[in-house]
């Protein structure tokens, strides 16, 4: 809604109604800084949520936000293994198989919030935090579409951050395997 407000004052001549989009801008982000405070407010509640946070805050590609929501939106985090966890999340793939017939493996099911903002994690993680990248670009060096690919660093990066979360530790690239491990010369 913010976005498509900053739109409509851009197209807006001088005027009377471009001074009333712009004080609505000027609510809405007020309402937005609001909001953004009491997801802080709430996700620091307990010691144990901030410490939860803080493991998740190590990871690079993972801000305040990102955390947050994967707090709330995934609670079992830490707490199942990972297979279940991917199954949750709605990122293992499952097969469509019946007799002979061999089906493409697809993802499907889970949370989709949750899967939503694993999505927006993986995309930073791929730019910023180096195993994912190295993943990442060993996919696509082997021609797996961009979607693909994303949704394996979104897997990858699931696993990573349930097994810190159940045994509380912070991140460390040495101890995240990647696919392809570039040679150093």
């Amino acid at each position: 809604m913010l976005s498509a407000e900053k739109k409509r004052r851009q197209q807006l001549s001088h005027g009377p109604l471009r001074d009333a989009v712009s004080a609505h801008l000027d609510d809405l982000e007020s309402r937005i800084q609001e909001a953004d405070q009491q997801i802080k407010d709430l996700s620091e509640v307990d010691a144990h949520s901030r410490q939860l946070k803080t493991i998740l805050l190590s990871v690079k590609g993972i801000g305040p936000l990102v955390s947050s929501s994967l707090l709330v939106r995934l609670p079992e985090l830490g707490q199942l293994n990972r297979k279940q966890m991917t199954a949750l999340v709605g990122l293992a793939p499952f097969h469509r198989d019946s007799g002979q017939f061999r089906g493409q493996r697809r993802i499907w099911g889970g949370r989709d919030a949750g899967r939503t903002v694993l999505d927006l994690a993986a995309m930073s993680a791929r730019r910023y935090n180096p195993p994912i990248r190295a993943d990442y670009e060993h996919l696509r060096a082997h021609g797996k579409a961009n979607k693909v690919a994303l949704i394996a660093c979104a897997r990858k990066l699931l696993g990573c951050l349930n097994a810190m979360l159940k045994n509380r530790q912070y991140w460390d690239e040495t101890k995240v395997t990647t696919v392809f491990q570039p040679s150093c010369s």
